[in-house]
């Protein structure tokens, strides 16, 4: 393991991304359900919260721009790494749903989901070598983790609003995890074939049962279950929040719960020795 320049200056990065979200935050939840859209203090609150999470946005991408630079290639290795593209991208998500639903809560829970990730990468960074091994030396390799990390983010905004939606029946909380799982699949969809003619080109086959793609497929069936019931109208509103919460949890097997498995020491999928 070696000492990463970039790692060591995250802590004031990571610390002003969580501040300035943590104000978008507050300015969305002092927006007052009753005031008017087109009043001047609804507009204001609105204006501070967009600017600052989109400020803590940018912050997140000048620290992943320097890490870059500094490895001498994608910081997309280790868990540590997408770690912060996933903390960048639970960013992303929370705004696009403030911005898109005006759910003003939304900005504190993607706060507090990122904020749990930058602070694992700084008590805990996981930095390895600078090198890719050969089978990450294929262009599929930015594509296919930068679209999962995105995907995972959507999908980790939907499980916030699945938690909410145990406890309250506004029918906005539902469509907007509705419109987040579909966005959140797309892409997971799409990761899923990426990897599958990477694995093509890098191993010689497409689909071989690795407890990573096995997972995922658990993970991707899980989430065209609650869109296949969502559709149909028949399973009640508590079913299909508890259901997108077990879909969640089968996500974080996905990403990193399959690395303390008995197996995980034979996956292909394993690049942090």
């Amino acid at each position: 393991m070696i000492d990463i320049m970039g790692w060591n200056i995250f802590i004031w990065f990571g610390v002003a991304a969580v501040l300035l979200s943590a104000v978008g935050a507050v300015a969305s939840l002092c927006a007052n359900d009753h005031w008017s859209e087109s009043s001047l203090r609804y507009r204001r609150r609105r204006g501070i919260a967009i600017t600052s999470s989109f400020s803590a946005l940018l912050v997140l991408a000048a620290f992943i721009a320097l890490l870059w630079v500094d490895l001498g290639r994608p910081p997309l290795r280790t868990m540590g790494e997408t770690r912060l593209w996933y903390s960048f991208f639970a960013f992303f998500a929370g705004l696009f749903t403030y911005i898109r639903w005006r759910y003003r809560w939304i900005l504190s829970y993607s706060t507090i989901l990122a904020t749990v990730f930058i602070l694992i990468n700084i008590f805990r960074p996981e930095i390895h070598d600078q090198t890719l091994m050969p089978a990450l030396q294929s262009p599929w390799f930015i594509p296919h983790v930068t679209v999962y990390m995105f995907s995972y983010s959507f999908l980790g905004c939907a499980f916030l609003l699945s938690l909410v939606g145990l406890f309250t029946t506004k029918n906005n909380v539902m469509s907007a995890a509705d419109t987040l799982v579909y966005i959140g699949m797309a892409f997971l969809t799409f990761g899923m074939l990426s990897g599958a003619l990477w694995a093509k080109e890098a191993w010689g086959h497409y689909w071989s049962w690795d407890p990573k793609e096995t997972w995922a497929l658990v993970t991707w069936l899980s989430y065209m279950l609650y869109i296949h019931l969502r559709l149909s109208g028949r399973t009640s509103r508590r079913m299909l929040c508890l259901l997108l919460i077990f879909s969640f949890l089968c996500l974080q097997m996905c990403w990193w719960g399959v690395n303390y498995l008995p197996t995980a020491s034979d996956s292909v999928h394993v690049y942090n020795r």
